[in-house]
């Protein structure tokens, strides 16, 4: 069987490259494009992100990426959002004012609470796992992620596969169907994270088959 084509989301922020480079280091083969044609036909997308949600919301709005991305998950294809990536699946975020999300998972992002401590969250934090799922197969538990970010998404119960504590526990890794998010970097996280992205690459070549 062939490896999977990964499309990678590119709307001008995001690590873009570092998402490339480890989707190519676990056999996926990675479009890194912004343009819809492009990445409308293969087997699962990325949505990386670094920075405000509005201003990233704006910038799918104005690529025709965001109603790519919706149409795409409701036929089946895998999704996989990264740190803002994630937050962005959400229905809405209060950030400089709030913004509407893309809305493929219950949800609104909210600042992370956490009394006495610095923010952004930045370093490495154990994840635990709620329950068992493909895209955290043969992953230990507890398990350590690069985390960098100052917003959480309150997810509905059902969808949050993993959680993490920074001041408030939240939901640092979330699963609908076909929809997946992770709070922190898989691409910034050692062999961990190149594990999950073999997973999720997994997750796309089944679909696909």
């Amino acid at each position: 069987m062939s490896a999977p084509t990964i499309g990678v989301v590119d709307y001008g922020m995001g690590n873009r490259r570092s998402v490339e480079k480890a989707l190519e280091h676990v056999g996926a083969r990675a479009v890194v494009s912004h343009d819809p044609e492009r990445v409308v036909g293969t087997d699962g997308l990325i949505v990386p992100g670094v920075g405000a949600f509005p201003q990233a919301m704006g910038n799918l709005s104005d690529l025709g990426l965001d109603t790519l991305i919706v149409a795409r998950a409701k036929a089946g294809t895998p999704i996989l959002g990264i740190c803002l990536g994630m937050q962005l699946l959400f229905e809405a975020s209060t950030e400089l004012g709030g913004s509407e999300g893309l809305g493929l998972l219950a949800g609104r992002v909210e600042r992370l609470e956490a009394p006495g401590a610095k923010l952004p969250h930045i370093g490495w934090n154990e994840v635990s796992w709620r329950r068992e799922s493909s895209l955290v197969s043969d992953l230990p538990q507890p398990c350590a992620f690069y985390h960098v970010h100052s917003f959480v998404a309150h997810a509905a119960d059902d969808d949050v596969l993993g959680e993490s504590r920074y001041g408030e526990t939240f939901a640092s890794v979330v699963e609908r169907g076909c929809v997946f998010g992770v709070q922190f970097h898989p691409e910034k996280s050692s062999m961990l994270g190149l594990a999950l992205l073999a997973n999720f690459s997994a997750i796309c070549e089944r679909v696909t088959a």
